[in-house]
């Protein structure tokens, strides 16, 4: 199985980014928690992140074909963008959506997402092992 981990604008900066919200493990502490967990289940994985929304769709266009299924966190666009919610349908790959804090118990436009329409399940308010969980729903998915 072959998964892609796409995050958004911002979570570069985790770490330092809000740590009351999003806590204090840095970006790269995510990726490496992300690539040891896929290793032990025999899982290949890419992380990328990108503050660009089209980046975002240009990636997900390119997973088909190439990735079995998608974990997203869109972060900011989670609430603003149609553009992907419609990458996400038009590819066809399951995507499950994760927030490391949860949207629902914060400002009211965070309960708003217009990707969940297109993910197969969502994880939210699980830190940065909510990642952990949408890897294990897709891999128990194919």
């Amino acid at each position: 199985m072959r998964i892609l981990v796409l995050n958004g604008p911002n979570l570069n900066l985790l770490g330092t980014r809000e740590p009351k919200i999003y806590g204090s493990e840095t970006y790269n502490d995510l990726i490496n928690l992300i690539t040891n967990h896929c290793n032990a289940k025999n899982v290949a994985v890419e992380v990328r992140q990108s503050n660009h929304e089209g980046v975002l769709v240009d990636w997900i266009q390119q997973a088909k074909g190439a990735f079995d299924g998608i974990v997203i966190n869109p972060a900011a666009y989670t609430h603003t963008s149609v553009a992907l919610l419609d990458v996400l349908k038009a590819v066809d790959l399951p995507a499950v959506e994760v927030h490391i804090s949860d949207p629902d118990t914060r400002e009211e436009f965070r309960k708003v997402s217009f990707v969940r329409a297109a993910c197969v399940a969502t994880v939210k308010g699980r830190g940065l092992k909510g990642y952990l969980d949408a890897v294990d729903v897709l891999a128990e998915i194919k």
